[in-house]
């Protein structure tokens, strides 16, 4: 593990206090978790106090069903999978749409003085409507990363100017990063010989269980 990461984990520890949640190392990678309520003073600490005056890049994370990978196991082949195959909106026992802690938004941080990194998560305190303070002040390059989460995540960025779709087309519908959005979306698209325009019709292309290829192990006996 090298030494100027764990310095700089010290560092931000002393630095910003109990704002930090969680703090760990992994591949000599520093991650940290600030509460949505002081993350933004503790950015424009992180900028002007410990040189990170470079925003790399900020995404949206849906954690829904997170480690579950039914693909790798044995009851697959039974069960499939897909993403979105069911109707959540109409499934009101589903209380997974419900759990804490579903969306994050991550910060990738660079000090560019320093040669440093750091990777900031925010959860936002409300899953129904998730809304975490716009960086756009720290860091102006934050304008479209904050609209593309937005876009994708339905994450709401308090603050910002001008927080509107990036993406997906004017009038669009949920958003398809979410894990409960089925990869075929809603809707479909074609151009009207007789109208002259770009229409719009549901989706016709069928949503499907898909069974995965299983391996499985060979057992001592037939080795």
């Amino acid at each position: 593990m090298k030494q100027s990461v764990l310095n700089l984990q010290n560092k931000i520890a002393e630095t910003l206090g109990s704002d930090v949640l969680t703090s760990e190392i992994c591949f000599d990678e520093l991650t940290i978790e600030l509460h949505s309520s002081a993350a933004l003073s503790a950015f424009q600490i992180l900028k002007d106090t410990l040189g990170f005056e470079q925003l790399i890049d900020l995404c949206g994370v849906d954690y829904l069903d997170y480690g579950l990978a039914n693909w790798e196991t044995m009851t697959a082949v039974n069960t499939g999978f897909s993403r979105g195959v069911f109707d959540f909106e109409q499934d009101e026992s589903n209380d997974a749409l419900e759990m804490d802690r579903r969306f994050a938004v991550v910060y990738h941080l660079l000090s560019v003085q320093n040669n440093l990194r750091v990777r900031v998560k925010v959860y936002p305190e409300s899953t129904t409507m998730p809304v975490v303070d716009s960086v756009i002040d720290v860091w102006n390059c934050a304008n479209w990363f904050e609209r593309e989460a937005f876009d994708l995540f339905g994450i709401l960025f308090k603050g910002h100017p001008d927080l509107r779709r990036i993406l997906t087309d004017y009038g669009f519908i949920g958003h398809p990063l979410r894990k409960d959005f089925p990869l075929t979306g809603h809707v479909e698209m074609r151009y009207d010989i007789d109208k002259g325009r770009v229409v719009y019709e549901p989706v016709t292309i069928e949503n499907r269980v898909n069974v995965p290829r299983v391996i499985r192990k060979q057992s001592p006996e037939n080795v």
